[in-house]
């Protein structure tokens, strides 16, 4: 391991704190492994914050806005021969709708980013394809999936793929721009499984594989963060700026057309 990449890891076991503090991550109660793996990676940045990224090209990664605001010093991370990798951005966009401070306020956000790689990923990484087509509706199948921790509060647990069999819910009826989801065992109202610490960012999974939206919040029973309601953006409503921000970087995304 180079020295710097020692010292960036060393920095995230220092921030810890700061990713339990995130809004978003990793899938607890669910099982390791899952679809699309090889069209993920992690991103990380030097506040010790850990989110999860789609692969979209070979140089592209799609990821939730707050994964990447402020422009902190970001790293995208895999591990290749059993050694880590981290590799600094070469551009960033967030979506022009995003705003930080919008659970706070109460106020819509677009929580989606787009990352660019001077070079690209290695060839075993392949492009994850985008849904364009009818929002899900309530009882929806919906695989989530990410890096995140396996049990609340537990950062080390962090770095393994894991997944989770979850079903579309309209808490607040039916999304235009957000997909809520839910373990069906729990119904959104008992624990359960779901997004936790470090899953912000990953893919939310129709039952072709198909990615429908990215996962961008969580929530939990009794002050708890996870367990709960699992939150995501819907890509098919924000298809135009993506392919507009790829095309800016000479780059494009596979979309899968459903009626």
């Amino acid at each position: 391991m180079r020295d710097g990449t020692a010292k960036w890891f060393a920095g995230l076991a220092a921030g810890a704190a700061a990713l339990l503090a995130s809004p978003a991550g990793a899938v607890v109660g669910g099982r390791e492994g899952g679809p699309q793996a090889s069209s993920t990676v992690m991103v990380l940045n030097a506040r010790g914050g850990v989110c999860t990224g789609i692969v979209l090209s070979r140089r592209a990664i799609l990821t939730a806005a707050h994964c990447a605001d402020g422009r902190t010093d970001l790293r995208i991370h895999w591990r290749e021969g059993g050694e880590p990798v981290l590799v600094e951005p070469s551009a960033v966009a967030l979506h022009p709708e995003f705003n930080a401070k919008a659970v706070a306020a109460r106020k819509r956000s677009i929580d989606l980013a787009l990352v660019r790689l001077a070079a690209p990923l290695p060839a075993r990484f392949s492009a994850a394809s985008l849904v364009d087509g009818p929002l899900p509706r309530a009882g929806t199948a919906i695989t989530l999936a990410g890096y995140g921790v396996s049990r609340e509060g537990e950062a080390r647990s962090t770095g393994t793929y894991r997944s989770a069999a979850l079903a579309t819910v309209e808490p607040y009826g039916p999304g235009r721009v957000l997909i809520w989801t839910a373990d069906p065992a729990g119904g959104g109202k008992r624990a359960a499984s779901g997004a936790c610490q470090g899953d912000s960012g990953g893919p939310m999974l129709d039952h072709e594989g198909g990615i429908v939206a990215v996962t961008s919040w969580s929530t939990g029973p009794g002050g708890k963060q996870c367990g709960l309601l699992s939150q995501g953006v819907l890509v098919a409503p924000q298809r135009s700026w993506i392919d507009r921000t790829l095309s800016g970087w000479g780059e494009t995304v596979d979309w899968t057309q459903k009626r």
